[in-house]
Parts: C-alpha cells; sequence; structure tokens
C-alpha cells in the first residue's frame, strides 16, 4: 500500500486538501471552535501516514508546492485592511504600542523560560518565533542555526491555541473592544489566528491582519537582538 500511494505523485496533495475538506466540513455541521479546519487536516494526514508506513519525505516533497502559497495567501490579508482603513489610522498608535508589547513580551517570556528549562541554543532558537507566520519564522529560524520543521510545528501549535482559546480568554478577561481583540489574535497566534477574528468581526480580522504582518516586522528586527544573548 505505501509503495503504491508513494508512487501517486498527486497523492500529497490530495491528502492534504482532502483532509482540510473534512475539516471544514465538520466546523460547518457542528459549529465549534474546537473543531479547526487546520488542527483537523494535521491529525487526519498524520493518522494516513502512520497508518499506511508511507515516507515523510516523500509526503513533504509532493506537498512542498503548497508552501509557495504562504506569502501571497499572506498578502491576500491586505483586503480588510483596505475596507478599515480610517478606523486604522484614527487607532493606529493605540495598535502599534499594543503589537509591540505583546511581540516583545513573546520572545523575552519564550526566551526566559528556554533557559529555566535548560534547552540547548538550537532548541531556544526554534521556539522564538512561534508567534508569527510560518513564510518568516522558518526563514528566521534555520538562518540562525534552528531547526525550521520544529519552529513550523511550534507556529502550527501556537495558531490553534490561539484559534480554540482566543474568544474564551477574552471573554475571561473582558477584553470586548473589538480592536484589542483583533491586536490580540494576530499578535499572539498569526493567520490561524486571524481567521478567528475575521468570525468575530471585519474590524477584529482587519485589525489582527495588521497585527500579524507588523509583528512578523517587529520579530525580523527584535530575533537577533534576543539570540545575541544565547
Amino acid at each position: 500500500m505505501a509503495e503504491f500511494l508513494e508512487g501517486l505523485s498527486l497523492f500529497p496533495l490530495a491528502l492534504t486538501f482532502g483532509t482540510y475538506q473534512i475539516g471544514l466540513w465538520c466546523q460547518k455541521k457542528w459549529k465549534s471552535p474546537l473543531l479547526n479546519p487546520i488542527l483537523i487536516a494535521v491529525v487526519l494526514t498524520i493518522g494516513v501516514i502512520l497508518l499506511c508506513g508511507i515516507d515523510l519525505q516523500v509526503y513533504q516533497t509532493g506537498a512542498s508546492g503548497i508552501s509557495w502559497l504562504l506569502t501571497p495567501a499572506t498578502v491576500c490579508l491586505a483586503l480588510p485592511l483596505y475596507k478599515q482603513i480610517k478606523i486604522l489610522k484614527k487607532h493606529l498608535p493605540a495598535i502599534l504600542t499594543g503589537i509591540l508589547a505583546g511581540t516583545v513580551t513573546s520572545l523575552v517570556f519564550i526566551f526566559a523560560l528556554c533557559k529555566l528549562l535548560s534547552l540547548d541554543d538550537a532548541l531556544t532558537i526554534s521556539l522564538l518565533p512561534k508567534s508569527i507566520t510560518t513564510a518568516i519564522g522558518m526563514v528566521l529560524s534555520e538562518q540562525s542555526g534552528g531547526y525550521g520543521s520544529l519552529t513550523t510545528a511550534a507556529i502550527i501549535i501556537t495558531g490553534n491555541l490561539g484559534n480554540l482559546a482566543g474568544s474564551m480568554l477574552c471573554k475571561l478577561f473582558r477584553l470586548t473592544e473589538p480592536i484589542a481583540q483583533g491586536v490580540a489574535l494576530g499578535t499572539a497566534s498569526h493567520v490561524v489566528g486571524t481567521t478567528r477574528a475575521n468570525e468575530l468581526g471585519e474590524l477584529q480580522g482587519a485589525v489582527s491582519s495588521l497585527s500579524l504582518a507588523i509583528a512578523g516586522i517587529v520579530t525580523v528586527i527584535v530575533f537577533p537582538l534576543v539570540i545575541h544573548f544565547i
């Protein structure tokens, strides 16, 4: 079975898109934030790979084309920004302050936690860019001596946690202002958190899109300063 599936060049893409469609169907049917399409796709894809004994390198090679879509997909998030540009301009100082505080706090906290747990340098570098998009995080990690695959896993987990728990945390801390919700989700959990922000409202989605983009830029600037202390 494994040899047959590995011989099908389109199987990795079909598996990836197929499991994601199952995730979308589950979310639409049961309307639960716990049924995140990306999380379902990841779990099902791993299950199929393990069950059928498919070589991981074969799957990664076959599905590599998906990574080409990461950058243009991120750029498409500019559309909600354009629609809400007047409101964003009005609250820009507060938005930028929130993004800067959230990004720096994330980097410092992860750095301190890694030091507390005595993780080696490569692991620390790999985990630091956990709250930005994969397209930026992987490059930062690999160029600095980290593990790109571990960084990707950390980014996916962070995004899904933000998607699942973001709304509940906003309610818990009485964070009802749409702009504050957007900043929190976009800064902490990048694109996946932004999908949740879009579900909360168009303004939240626009602010979250802006936040993930600026958080990525801030991380690129602050990241070398943090790893200098490793």
